[in-house]
This record gives C-alpha cells, structure tokens and sequence, in this order.
C-alpha cells in the first residue's frame, strides 16, 4: 500500500503540472476543437436545445447536431436506453475472426512506452491497437445485437458498443466512472484475483486519482463515492469481469451555459490516455505511430436535462473493404508484454447475450 500511496503522491504532483500547462494551453485547446464548436454546445446547452456530439481522440473533427436530425445524419444511436431507433430482430449470432498484429510488432510498442516509465516520465500509459478483423454481420447488424449502455454508429464508417461512461451531468453534478481492471470471468477466483493483483490496484488507483483531478477543473466538491466496484461483461465468446469507480462533484450554477467548456477542458478521456495525462499523451501518440481518430473520443446527447456521454472504446472502423478493431489497456512498470498483448486480443469482441 505505500507504493500506492507514493503514486498517489506523485500524480498529484504530475497532475498539478498537467493542470498549470492546460490552463496556459487553453485557448490553444479551444481552437484545436474550435472555438464555433465548443460556442454552439454552450448555446445549445443554455437554450436546453437537445443535441448529440461524436468527438474524436485528436479533437480535430467534433461533430454535432440537434437530436431530431441525428437520423438524417445516417447516424443511429442507443445510449442507456435512449435511443434514435427501434431494434431489429435477427439471429443473435455472431462470427468474428481476429488477424491481430504479432507479438514482436506489439512488443516494440510496448518497449517504447515501458522505456518512458522506466525513466518516471508517465506512470500509466493506455497503449492500444489495430486488429484486422472479418465478420459476417455488417456494422448495422452488429450495431442491433450488440448489447451496451452505449452504441453508436456513425454514418458506416465506424460502430462504438462501449461499457464506459465519459461524464454525466444532471442536477447541477458532474459523474465520472473510470474502468480499468479486466478479466476473463471464467478464470478460478477470478474476482478475488482481480481485487488483490497489485498491478490492477496500482493502475485503477492512477486513473481514479487522474479522473478526480480533471473533474476539479470544472467542478467543486469532488469525492469518489464508489471504489472498485465489479461488472460482469458477456460478450460473443467469454464473459469478463470489469473493475470501475464512482466520481462525483458539483458544478456551478451556469453549468447549462458552459457544456462545450466543460467537455473541452476534460479531454481527452483520462482513462484511455495514461497520467500524467499531457507527456502521456505524446508517449502514446510516437508508440502507435498513428492517429487515433474517432477511437478513443467521446460522444453523447443532451435532452434538454441531462447530458450522457460515452468513452468511445469497444470499437470497429472500416478502411477501404476491411474492418478493423481497435483495443488495448494500461501499462505501468509491473506491465508484462505478453499479457497485455493478450489482453488486447481478449478484448475483441462483441456483446451479445
């Protein structure tokens, strides 16, 4: 526990640098996204005017439009429950064959990163990556068996079915709910293996700190009121165990007036960067040696009430004629390449009953 607490420590440290640098960097931020974009989420916002919003990795192509017209947008979406369309019945079965890169190719990935941590420039970094894949279902089947709270799919060129909320605001707080800890549900005590396995702890602990500190920049009060709690995940070929967190604080009293603000000044998403989250970032951007685009983002709705909003993981994007999964998970210095190399495959799939 007191390697947790130095880490601990030591985040706030990192993070009170991050924060020092995205204050400087703010307006720099605002025009990456663009200042028009994040103008009309707050106008909407405080004329209570319901909107979606697909936000992508690199903040370099946000999307937005009024709620009613997300259809003829060629845009289908089901977030909690809330959705643009009625399901479709069909046979819940699902072929999915996986090309993933080889061990050796994901092992000069991972040294580059492991190489960064060894030197305390990053104390966690969310490594991903390409898999090929080919299906017999297209992206609009997938996207109505797929079970998730949230599915999205954007104009055919790519399908979200991702278990993580980004951030909820409703009733004048922010919620936050960060994952990390997986694993795979049928092995023996699984759930006890993942509570007590210092690599987890460390890892979900880093995140937890990193999410806390991003929600104080737009919020007061902050606190996390559920510490690693376990959801079971079923999906096309194993079910999984996954840990997350409860974060939650209060927000000013113009929140309505200040969502594009308050989401712009929150990514990207902690959990699928790393922390401290601005080198973190650079380190994982020179590891995959592409942009991420769409992957990783964030999307979600406004009803005039309550905003929702998703981590765009568990994801497929099509390139041409081929399909490709993108997936992966956190590496710190207790990191093993091959397991997280397996963790990456293991992660491919789709939920389905």
């Amino acid at each position: 526990m007191r390697t947790i607490r130095l880490l601990s420590e030591n985040l706030r440290k990192s993070a009170r640098s991050d924060f020092a640098k995205a204050s400087s960097d703010r307006s720099a931020g605002n025009k990456l996204m663009g200042i028009e974009f994040i103008e009309r989420l707050n106008r909407w916002g405080q004329q209570r005017v319901p909107f979606l919003f697909v936000i992508d990795f690199e903040q370099e192509k946000p999307f937005a439009c009024k709620l009613e017209e997300a259809k003829a947008h060629d845009i289908l979406f089901d977030i909690r429950g809330y959705s643009n369309t009625d399901a479709e019945r069909m046979e819940a079965q699902v072929e999915v064959t996986k090309y993933p890169i080889s061990l050796a190719r994901y092992r000069e990935k991972f040294d580059e990163v492991a190489h960064h941590l060894q030197y305390g420039d990053s104390f966690l970094a969310n490594l991903t990556v390409k898999t090929e894949i080919r299906t017999d279902r297209s992206l609009r089947d997938l996207f109505f068996l797929a079970k998730a709270k949230y599915k999205l799919l954007f104009k055919d060129m790519f399908l979200v079915f991702s278990p993580e909320t980004f951030v909820r605001m409703e009733d004048g707080r922010i919620y936050t709910f960060p994952m990390k800890g997986t694993i795979d549900a049928a092995t023996p005590d699984a759930k006890e293996m993942l509570l007590s396995d210092p690599k987890e702890l460390a890892e979900h602990v880093t995140i937890v700190d990193l999410m806390r500190n991003d929600l104080s920049r737009v919020a007061e009060r902050v606190s996390v009121t559920r510490f690693r709690y376990i959801d079971e995940l079923k999906t096309n070929h194993k079910n999984l165990l996954q840990v997350s967190s409860e974060i939650v604080g209060q927000l000013p009293v113009d929140y309505l007036s200040r969502m594009g603000t308050i989401l712009a000044s929150l990514l990207p998403a902690g959990s699928v960067t790393g922390a401290p989250k601005a080198k973190t970032i650079q380190i994982i951007r020179e590891a995959e040696r592409e942009k991420r685009g769409y992957y990783a983002g964030v999307f979600g709705y406004f009803d005039g009430t309550v905003m929702e909003s998703a981590v765009m993981i568990r994801f497929i994007e099509r390139d041409g004629d081929k399909l490709f999964y993108r997936s992966g998970g956190g590496i710190t210095t207790q990191s093993v390449a091959v397991n997280e190399y397996q963790e990456a495959i293991d992660k491919i799939y789709v939920p389905i009953d």
